[in-house]
């Protein structure tokens, strides 16, 4: 697998986030994006295949200051238009897990219990479709001293593109390693035997790393 297919699962993601938001998307010229500005630390723009042009990318959203770019491939050069690097990462790819029990106390959060993923996940961009959307699953495990670590899954792609993303992962009181040793399970009994895809940066790529994930390229946040 390369890095298009989680560029494409990362880019249905941010488009799921901003039409549950009530904003309008499109996908063109190897890129998505949103037609306004997308919700707090979601892209404007996702590339989804190398070689995209600039141009095609920036004219395709509100290119004021703020206006972010995933730079899927890392080989546009923003910085002439304005924008600097906010971060760079790797993508990661796994194959399927095996069906095994996770270890922490994990619920599939609904539009009745989003305000607790969301207050654990310190954010407000995710709205009520989110998690309504079958192809969603938000994940809070937690006890009775509060949460314990936050996640969320999407399945995208059709045929041999289908994959799960594995996003938003916050590990509050549990380790990272068991976090996503959990998620790998999680995925597959939720939203069937398909690859796992998401992408870390730093030391949060150590976890993933530590149960099976691979690095297949690296990606760019610009801000302008």
């Amino acid at each position: 697998m390369d890095a298009r297919i989680p560029a494409a699962n990362n880019a249905a993601w941010c488009d799921l986030v901003c039409r549950a938001a009530g904003l309008r998307t499109v996908a063109h010229d190897g890129n998505w994006s949103a037609t306004t500005r997308s919700p707090d630390a979601y892209p404007d723009a996702v590339t989804l295949q190398p070689g995209t042009r600039v141009d095609d990318v920036l004219a395709v959203i509100d290119d004021s200051a703020g206006a972010s770019v995933k730079d899927s491939f890392a080989d546009l050069d923003l910085a002439p238009h304005g924008y600097e690097v906010l971060f760079e990462a790797d993508w990661l790819t796994r194959a399927p897990g095996e069906p095994t029990a996770p270890e922490l106390p994990w619920r599939v959060v609904d539009a009745t219990t989003l305000p607790r993923w969301l207050a654990a996940h310190g954010s407000d961009s995710i709205t009520p479709g989110v998690p309504a959307d079958p192809a969603v699953r938000l994940l809070l495990a937690s006890d009775a001293d509060g949460p314990i670590a936050v996640a969320a899954l999407n399945r995208s792609g059709t045929g041999p593109d289908v994959a799960i993303g594995v996003s938003n992962v916050q590990a509050h009181r549990a380790a990272a390693g068991l976090v996503w040793s959990d998620l790998v399970a999680l995925a597959r009994r939720e939203l069937g035997p398909h690859p796992l895809v998401g992408y870390e940066a730093g030391d949060a790529l150590a976890a993933p790393v530590a149960v099976g994930f691979e690095t297949v390229g690296r990606l760019r946040v610009w801000v302008r």
